[in-house]
């Protein structure tokens, strides 16, 4: 599969706060006449959030999951002198850059386990892709799954590869599995695991991987006082994700375990 280019857009106008998390994300309109949700860099987790964002984005698309189209969003500082409000001032102004926008769906509603829309090939695979990122947010209690127009799409992929928070430890956290999954929202649909497992070994390879990673722009990978540069850094995400995929058969057992023992 060809990686898809990242589109770069401009922020025209900050149209409203998201406040369901504690990064506040926003509704904003780009010089490309659509909206988006911004994810911003000056938030909680910073550049690491965007980081996990795009590569966790981009590996649901590789196995045929459906994720809002992601594009870089270049926001300048004309946009915290505006701002009434504090908080958010604060936010817009250290956000100035290159920050991460998801596409906005219109009309779009919370997944809601009740009423799923999920197939249990859809469950199989975001279970699988979840373990395979360490995604420990896609609970009961929060799903980041949205239903649009009876489809179920999948958004906020922000809290994965937490290993990046101390990266110095990466290789022992890349042959860890995933006790997170035991909470999944998808875990009881997740009927096709064995079959999951076999798409995402044919759907991901290591040079995929790596182009995906290589998505990266260089200045999220900057940071004081690390040791490693950008490139550095590039391929220890690189390898953390390949072990993790060459490790696919022991994640699957490890979720379809949890899926019996919570059946």
């Amino acid at each position: 599969m060809n990686v898809p280019e990242i589109r770069t857009v401009n922020v025209l106008r900050y149209v409203t706060p998201l406040r369901e998390g504690g990064s506040l994300p926003a509704i904003v309109d780009a010089d490309d006449d659509f909206s988006y949700v911004i994810k911003f860099r000056g938030a909680g987790q910073g550049k690491k959030a965007l980081i996990a964002e795009l590569i966790g984005g981009e590996l649901a698309r590789a196995v045929g999951l459906r994720v809002p189209e992601l594009v870089f969003m270049e926001l300048d500082d004309s946009f915290s002198k505006t701002e009434p409000d504090e908080e958010i001032q604060d936010l817009l102004r250290f956000s100035v850059g290159l920050n991460l926008g998801l596409h906005y769906l219109s009309g779009a509603i919370t997944y809601d386990p009740a009423v799923s829309v999920a197939t249990p090939t859809e469950a199989s695979r975001t279970v699988l892709l979840d373990c395979l990122i360490t995604n420990i947010d896609r609970t009961h209690r929060n799903t980041n799954l949205l239903n649009w127009k009876k489809e179920l799409w999948l958004i906020d992929h922000g809290a994965s590869l937490y290993f990046h928070h101390a990266m110095n430890n990466w290789e022992a956290h890349a042959a860890r599995g995933f006790a997170g999954v035991k909470d999944h929202v998808l875990l009881e649909k997740a009927t096709e695991l064995a079959a999951a497992r076999d798409h995402l070994r044919e759907a991901i390879t290591p040079n995929l991987i790596r182009e995906i990673v290589g998505l990266i722009p260089d200045d999220w990978l900057e940071e004081k006082g690390s040791a490693l540069s950008p490139a550095e850094k590039r391929e220890v995400y690189t390898r953390y994700l390949t072990i993790r995929w060459e490790n696919l058969d022991s994640l699957t057992k490890e979720a379809e375990d949890a899926r019996q023992a919570s059946i």
